[in-house]
């Protein structure tokens, strides 16, 4: 079929074929870079915490109505962390200061040098007087475990640190790109007040409490130490059998109230719930997104066979002559398949450079990463079988019109 007598006539009847490319262009651009934050959001909510077999751990917080002293802090905390590992179905527990994806812990900057003006990253700070390596199930890439001789009792109200962290890799390799990372000094902070601290282990993975989309998501510290003498109450992580978990969490609060001398506060949460509840926006948005994609898509495959069925309707004597000189259906039928090809083809074409520079300010805008270009040929793609698809009903009935009914229509 010659091409040129349908661009001629589109030529000659451009508004519709306009707006139905810049229908296609707009939504090949918005649908592009939606699927592609979606396609972000869904990485970024299922990727691993560096906690291994999530469904088996929980955290529970004991806040105590009668605090006391230091000392007798210290106590409760040792008793409530031997009450807890005591319950059947337990197989280890830790006390910890904060618990991945919480949204709520502790922060510190990282140095190389306690002479830099500014800190090298900002990291997650975890401490426990227990193996986190152990109870989380982290996974040791380089270096080792604290020994037993390296973990510290601290009292808040003294300036004793720790001495010694194991820190995540991504972290690691901010810090000395390329280089080991065990046996190396660090520092907590910067100029003469920065804590000292030798690196004894890096872990493959640990997000932060916070659970940035960044990588500093990965930026995470564990020191050796337990800290009392502040909050009265503490927050323990603790690792059930398989299958186990809801009934181990009744016994351990069941066994806490009963070993506690005076009322207490109990609240856990599973990890599962911390994920749920950290990434509940981005599955929101996500959903969001895809609604707005699948409404997208609808409104552009009505748009042409609108467009589609108004150009039939108004071209019916042409198509009657036509058949009346010897055209098939079949000739009919490619003809408006191949015009809106045509049309389709401008709109994924503009769509493409729209999506470009849509995506180029969501990266300056909103730190975003860059539009992969499968988006963009995979969106163009069904841009085009949706063109074909919709324009294929109105011009089967297009080319189903008898010569005779055509004319006498005219």
């Amino acid at each position: 079929m010659e091409i040129r007598p349908i661009l001629s006539a589109l030529l000659r009847n451009k508004t519709g074929a306009i707006l139905v490319a810049l229908q296609v262009a707009l939504s090949l651009a918005i649908l592009a870079n939606a699927l592609h934050i979606v396609g972000e959001r869904r990485a970024v909510v299922n990727r691993p915490s560096g906690v291994a077999d999530e469904q088996a751990v929980f955290s529970i917080s004991v806040r105590n109505l009668t605090a006391g002293g230091p000392e007798q802090q210290l106590a409760t905390q040792k008793r409530e962390a031997d009450v807890i590992r005591a319950v059947p179905g337990v197989v280890s527990a830790a006390n910890v200061n904060q618990i991945p994806l919480s949204q709520s812990g502790w922060n510190n900057s990282v140095a190389v040098d306690r002479k830099q003006v500014d800190e090298t990253a900002p990291a997650s700070f975890y401490f426990s007087p227990d193996s986190l390596v152990k109870t989380w199930g982290l996974k040791l890439v380089e270096g080792r475990d604290f020994l037993p001789g390296e973990y510290m009792d601290i009292d808040s109200n003294t300036d004793v640190n720790p001495r010694h962290v194991i820190l995540t890799k991504a972290l690691a390799e901010k810090m000395w790109p390329g280089l080991p990372a065990t046996g190396k000094t660090m520092y907590f902070g910067t100029g003469e007040d920065a804590i000292e601290v030798r690196v004894v282990g890096v872990v493959e993975r640990l997000q932060t409490q916070s659970g940035q989309v960044t990588e500093r998501g990965e930026y995470s510290t564990i020191a050796p130490m337990r800290h009392y003498g502040g909050y009265p109450g503490a927050t323990y992580t603790v690792r059930a059998e398989a299958g186990q978990r809801e009934r181990v969490i009744r016994d351990v609060e069941a066994a806490l109230r009963r070993a506690s001398p005076t009322p207490v506060i109990l609240e856990s949460i599973t990890f599962e719930q911390h994920r749920k509840d950290r990434y509940r926006a981005d599955v929101a948005l996500s959903w969001m997104l895809v609604t707005v994609s699948v409404l997208l898509l609808l409104i552009t495959a009505s748009g042409i066979v609108g467009m589609a069925s108004l150009w039939v309707t108004q071209r019916r004597k042409q198509i009657g002559v036509r058949r009346a000189l010897g055209a098939k259906k079949r000739d009919i039928l490619r003809y408006f398949v191949t015009e809106n090809f045509m049309i389709t083809s401008a709109g994924v074409f503009g769509g493409v450079l729209l999506g470009v520079a849509l995506n180029q300010l969501l990266v300056s805008k909103l730190e975003m990463a860059r539009l992969p270009l499968e988006y963009l040929i995979g969106g163009g793609v069904v841009f085009w079988a949706l063109g074909v698809i919709a324009v294929y009903g109105p011009a089967w009935r297009a080319a189903s019109i008898s010569p005779a009914l055509a004319t006498r229509s005219a």
